[in-house]
Formats: C-alpha cells, sequence, structure tokens
C-alpha cells in the first residue's frame, strides 16, 4: 500500500487535488472531516466544555466560537490540540490499517497541518498544493466569514509557504486551472508507480 500525504496552505486548492486522487482511484482519509466528527462525540465534547466552558452551547460546540477564542490566543490554541490530535492520530492509524488489511493500493491522507504534527513520517510521499499568494488571498477571503484578520491567524499558525514546499515531493500547482493540476497530479502518481 501506497500512503501519499496531501497538505498545502489554506486556500491552495487541497480539497480539489483531494477529489482528483480520489477519481485516479485513491482512498481518502479526510483529517478536518474527523476533526469535526470528533467534536460532536459526547467524550470530546465534554473535554472541551470543561477547557472553554463558552463554546459548547445546546449541546454542541460552536466552532466559530471555538474558531475565534483559539486563534486570538496561543495557550488555547494548544490547549485544544492536546485534546484533539491525538485523537486524529489514533484514528489515522486505525484507517491506515484498515484500508492495509482491505487491500487498498494508494491512499491519501488529506492533513491542513501535516508536517507539524508529524503525521509526514506515515506517508511514503508528501505532496504539497500551492499557488501564487495573492491567488490564495483572494480565495481564503471568498470564504464565507473569513476576515483578513483570521487569515493572518491561520496562516501564522501553518509552516511558512518555501518550507512547506522544501519538505514536498511534488508540489502540485493549482493556480493555472483544473487541467493543469490533473496533469501534474497523474504525471507524478506515474513517476512514482502509483
Amino acid at each position: 500500500m501506497m500512503v501519499l500525504g496531501l497538505t498545502g496552505g489554506i486556500a491552495t486548492g487541497k480539497s480539489t487535488v483531494a477529489r482528483q486522487l480520489v477519481a485516479l482511484g485513491a482512498v481518502h482519509f479526510d483529517a478536518d472531516a474527523v476533526v469535526h466528527a470528533l467534536m460532536q462525540e459526547p467524550a470530546v465534547m465534554a473535554q472541551i466544555a470543561k477547557a472553554f466552558p463558552e463554546v459548547v452551547m445546546q449541546g454542541e460546540v460552536d466552532r466559530k466560537t471555538l474558531s475565534a477564542a483559539v486563534f486570538a490566543d496561543a495557550a488555547k490554541l494548544k490547549t485544544l490540540e492536546a485534546i484533539v490530535h491525538p485523537l486524529v492520530r489514533e484514528q489515522e492509524l486505525d484507517w491506515l490499517a484498515k484500508q492495509k488489511q482491505a487491500g487498498a493500493a494508494l491512499v491519501v491522507l488529506d492533513i491542513p497541518l501535516l508536517f507539524e504534527s508529524g503525521a509526514d513520517g506515515l506517508c511514503d510521499y508528501v505532496l504539497v498544493t500551492d499557488c501564487p499568494p495573492d491567488l490564495q488571498a483572494e480565495r481564503a477571503l471568498s470564504r464565507a466569514g473569513m476576515t483578513a484578520e483570521k487569515l493572518a491567524q491561520i496562516l501564522a499558525r501553518q509552516m511558512p509557504r518555501h518550507d512547506r514546499l522544501a519538505r514536498a515531493d511534488a508540489v502540485i500547482e493549482t493556480g493555472m486551472g483544473l487541467a493543469h493540476s490533473s496533469a501534474q497530479l497523474q504525471a507524478f502518481l506515474k513517476e512514482i508507480g502509483a
């Protein structure tokens, strides 16, 4: 089984490339979706409520309020990560074991903070999505609820672009259209025999 890591800065086309990989036959693990699901589990919600009482409302984690709380405070972010990251890692490892047992040939770990979390150590190759910074900002700021301040906070949390690109086995450029990124992706998969 070949394990591809997929990461990239916010709004660099990671979700689009993930869909392209699935269309090419890869099995996909979406860390963001796992985090959202975990936050709905009663045991996890109880830990979050204990650390951040103001973010659990009517039996649900208000992710907008939680996001505002942790992005403004590095210590609170570390607290949240200490609750969530080990659980996500456990699910990554369980998922990889199940895919291997099922005979999957190519799997993708789609993790925004792949390098930062050390999950790149689980991967045979790492793909990094990238686009020009002005296009990245334009895409990000078009999202509902995104502000220039919030974008700056998100970018500050992520590994600097040049470091991420330097650690990539392949960079998928997403600023020149779907056909271009798809061709890059297919060429890389052919090169590694996937």
